[in-house]
């Protein structure tokens, strides 16, 4: 079985609990999993939340010009929270200039886009750049959950 969606039982599994959102429409070609979303992203209120995820797959591609996925992006970086990116994920910080100076994983053939983007890229399962924590894909998920429950844990946020 192909563990496309472990973060979020993982993080529901250590007391956190998660919310899926999207845009409005589906995405462009969304032919994989069909998740269920609690809300939209117009409707996220990114200061009731103390961490984010950014999955990977095509979505990322089509999300990162969205200014409400802007909007709740740069909340997190802005306050140094965690940050966590999967596959494709590290495509909307990169479009937002948020990984300037950063290092990061990612799918590798996105290694161009990381640096053009000002990153350092890694290939490796599990990149931890203080609050950020990255993965080139989902083979890397148990790797990237463990580092990034560790970023949660160290966090200054409460449950």
């Amino acid at each position: 079985m192909r563990p496309s969606w472990p973060p979020s039982p993982r993080v529901r599994r250590s007391w956190w609990s998660t919310t899926s959102s999207r845009a409005g429409t589906p995405t462009p070609r969304s032919t994989g999993h069909r998740l269920p979303v609690d809300l939209a992203f117009a409707d996220v209120r990114p200061e009731d939340y103390q961490a984010l995820v950014i999955p990977g797959g095509r979505a990322p591609e089509y999300i990162r010009t969205d200014p409400d996925v802007a909007r709740i992006v740069h909340h997190f970086f802005e306050r140094g929270l965690p940050v966590g990116t999967i596959c494709h994920g590290p495509q909307v910080p990169a479009a937002l200039g948020l990984l300037r100076g950063r290092t990061t994983a990612a799918f590798p053939p996105l290694r161009a886009d990381m640096e053009m983007a000002g990153a350092t890229f890694v290939d490796a399962p599990d990149v931890v750049d203080g609050a950020m924590v990255s993965c080139r894909g989902w083979p890397d998920l148990p790797e990237w959950s463990r580092a990034f429950m560790r970023v949660l844990e160290g966090a200054n946020v409460s449950l």
